[in-house]
């Protein structure tokens, strides 16, 4: 692809307007059933094409993937591509609370009166989010960080701590898209959306949730816990007791494409200092601190 041509794609996907329009006022459920039924595809010509076509628009890169370039014989392979070993190291410090993914940080901070940010001025109800109040209310005076994957990004995500995956909640919903540029427009968009909400707990008790939120194109969820994915059209049961133990950077599932994972932690468990908007973080990287015993 010439330079021309890419700074013309640059400037294209760059109209807000348009993106808006592209990625949203579209048949949107439908565009992602199209997706996953495309993704699944058995046809290494045609992954090797779409491959290239996403080249286009995005920074995909597949050099630290454990499978080579040639080896994919679907899209969904692509996407849900693992790591060669040792390409996500974990911080070695016992106290972090780790990036479960890699993703781009969004809104972060303090809940306040049972809200979270989505973007500047616009915010939503934990509790819509989590589906329940009651399983909200441990996050209450809490903080929050949102951690957004790109379709080109690593979609595997892992346990950002020992613990234990006590509850899953499956909420159906929409799939607008999780852009920023969705985010300023589209009020409660992460409570609109399919997600799940995680709850699990520490060695010690202390709770720490995280919650998939789905997006265009993306809706499926693959959790090892339960080994099954949960889908928007999913039967049921939507709620599920389950209690899986996960060691520090241990893989829990992938989303079968991009999007957004919402790290929930209870009063006392801080954000790590100089997280900003718009940073990259990689899985494995620090991302909250535990209270240390002078601490308490």
């Amino acid at each position: 692809m010439s330079m021309k041509s890419a700074r013309w794609i640059d400037r294209l996907t760059q109209q807000e307007d348009l993106n808006f329009l592209l990625t949203n006022r579209v048949p949107r459920l439908a565009a992602t059933r199209f997706m996953g039924w495309y993704s699944l595809i058995e046809r290494p010509w045609l992954t090797r094409f779409s491959v290239a076509v996403w080249r286009v628009f995005t920074d995909l890169d597949l050099s630290e993937a454990e499978t080579p370039p040639q080896g994919y014989r679907s899209l969904r392979d692509v996407f849900t591509r693992r790591l060669k070993p040792g390409r996500r190291p974990i911080d070695p410090a016992p106290a972090t609370i780790v990036s479960p993914c890699d993703a781009i940080v969004g809104a972060f901070g303090p809940v306040t009166r049972g809200m979270a940010l989505q973007a500047k001025g616009m915010d939503y109800r934990i509790a819509e989010l989590f589906g329940d109040a009651t399983r909200a209310a441990p996050y209450l005076n809490g903080s929050y960080v949102t951690l957004r994957l790109t379709s080109a990004m690593y979609h595997r995500f892992h346990a950002p701590a020992d613990l234990t995956l006590r509850r899953v909640t499956h909420l159906a919903g929409d799939t607008w898209n999780v852009n920023p540029i969705a985010l300023k427009r589209v009020e409660r968009l992460f409570c609109r959306n399919v997600r799940a909400a995680l709850e699990c707990t520490l060695p010690d008790g202390t709770p720490i949730a995280l919650v998939p939120v789905a997006a265009i194109l993306v809706a499926s969820l693959r959790l090892h816990a339960l080994d099954l994915t949960l889908r928007p059209d999913h039967p049921g049961p939507h709620r599920f007791d389950v209690e899986h133990a996960h060691a520090r950077g241990e893989e829990m599932g992938w989303f079968e494409q991009g999007s957004t994972i919402i790290v929930f932690l209870p009063p006392g468990v801080a954000l790590i200092d100089g997280l900003a908007a718009g940073q990259r973080v990689r899985m494995g990287e620090a991302l909250a601190r535990l209270p240390s015993a002078d601490d308490e």
